[in-house]
């Protein structure tokens, strides 16, 4: 049947071109002459076309759903998705109504209203009663439909009851992390200033905040040691320009190596360069200020374009990095440890999102980079993830992942959440399966999950790492 579709169309698309060709020939011929003077066997062949062409797509458009369905999308699996799908389906009827009469009034009328032989055209300036219907209906139409919209979204994205279980999904290029509320089903407070390695969810805990300090102290430390060390450079070519013809080049050249082999002080570098040049003016006559051993302060030329754009940089990174650590400062003493306990036990799963068939779900959502989209297209459910601000909904399965396969007569059948906005160039691959067990499955792959919480994967007890070392 698909073949015969195909073909009608391409037969279809050969006559248009045909008729467009001959469009043009008659306008051609008509430049400069009078509309009476078109061939009335022409008006009335496109007028009969028109009408073909109409029931061609009505006949085309009923066969298409009643091979694939009233909308294609299938069965909804989440009571929020049984609501979504029944306001989409409200939306589609009142599409294909609008569809099926604006259509046939335009071919219609095409074909009817065919110019014929003193037939002259009733001119209509305006009509008040016309003008009202499809001003006043379109809009209470779009008003109910608008109203219907929030009621179900704002349903979506109520509170959810105390029981449900609440999750965490974690979006960042080009994966998602889960993270479950554990035993205590509380989620643990998160600051995105506790980044690292260790910490890519940026959990609050004493232990992450003491390691985001010594992470951000040695950090801060680089960042004086570049910037000591591109001032130490300048110096040192500058003073070996200085005394570049003198006996003195050697000693400085001597002194350079010895401090840049270690940790050194600027000022103490400063003042052993200008005593070997004292001794060189000294010598030469050339000092500003006494002469022999005697300390003259040179005047050096200012660092060039690049250096000074160097130190710009790093003097705005050492900045903003120790305004993170005085922020740090202020976590920690600020901190309460009985957050601790809910960070600790949350459990941290990767790859695969488990749910229960009937158990309410309170999701919110995290992004580390870029603006994603959780969409979970069976549950019709989705929402925005924005970096810096945390968003959540909420929805209940109701089927699990082996009844959907039955349902839909395909063992290899998964849900899926899957990022709906281009993140990136590996936007395509983020996605992550979604199996939804029943109450006995998912309390069983829970209880397997108790070692997988957020202490046992970033820190483990001192005993494991012993082991692991060995």
């Amino acid at each position: 049947m698909e073949k015969i579709i195909i073909l009608i169309v391409l037969i279809t698309g050969v006559i248009a071109i045909a008729q467009l060709v001959r469009v043009y020939e008659l306008t051609y011929k008509l430049k400069n002459r009078g509309e009476h003077e078109i061939p009335n066997r022409d008006n009335n062949l496109n007028a009969k076309l028109m009408l073909g062409f109409m029931m061609f797509q009505f006949f085309g458009f009923i066969y298409l759903m009643l091979k694939y369905g009233w909308t294609g999308r299938g069965e909804p699996a989440s009571i929020q998705g049984v609501e979504t799908d029944w306001l989409l389906n409200v939306n589609f009827v009142i599409i294909i109504a609008v569809f099926f009469i604006t259509n046939f009034l335009l071919f219609f009328f095409s074909y009817k209203y065919v110019r014929k032989p003193g037939v002259k055209a009733t001119y209509y300036s305006h009509n008040n009663k016309l003008e009202m219907i499809w001003t006043i209906v379109p809009a209470v139409v779009l008003a109910v439909i608008i109203i219907l919209g929030l009621k179900s979204w704002s349903e979506l994205t109520a509170d959810a009851s105390k029981k449900a279980e609440k999750v965490e999904l974690f979006a960042y290029q080009f994966a998602w992390i889960a993270r479950y509320g554990g035993e205590d089903n509380t989620l643990g407070k998160f600051d995105y200033k506790l980044t690292n390695g260790s910490n890519e969810l940026a959990l609050m805990t004493e232990s992450t905040i003491d390691t985001s300090l010594q992470e951000m102290g040695k950090s801060i430390e680089n960042v004086e040691l570049k910037l000591k060390r591109i001032n130490f450079d300048y110096l040192a070519s500058e003073y070996r320009g200085l005394m570049a013809t003198s006996d003195y080049k050697s000693e400085v050249d001597a002194l350079v190596t010895d401090l840049s082999s270690s940790d050194f002080n600027l000022v103490d570098v400063e003042e052993k360069l200008n005593h070997l040049y004292a001794k060189y003016s000294g010598g030469h006559g050339h000092g500003e200020e006494g002469h022999g051993d005697g300390h003259v302060k040179v005047a050096l030329n200012e660092p060039n374009a690049e250096t000074r754009s160097i130190i710009g940089d790093l003097e705005k990174e050492l900045s903003t990095k120790e305004r993170l650590y005085r922020s740090l400062v202020q976590m920690k003493q600020n901190h309460n440890s009985d957050f601790d306990k809910h960070a600790l036990n949350d459990i941290i799963q990767k790859d695969t999102l488990y749910l229960c068939k009937d158990r309410e779900y309170e999701f919110s959502f995290r992004a580390k980079d870029v603006i994603h989209s959780a969409y979970f297209p069976h549950f019709r459910a989705q929402m925005n993830v924005v970096p810096g601000m945390p968003t959540r909904f909420k929805f209940t399965p109701i089927l699990t992942t082996q009844e959907m396969r039955e349902s839909k007569k395909d063992e290899k059948f998964n849900f899926v959440l899957m990022c709906n906005k281009i993140c990136g160039g590996a936007h395509y691959k983020m996605k992550m399966i979604v199996v939804v067990y029943p109450e006995d499955q998912y309390n069983a792959w829970m209880n397997s999950k108790k070692s997988a919480t957020f202490k046992d994967q970033y820190f483990p007890a001192k005993e494991e790492e012993e082991t692991v070392s060995k």
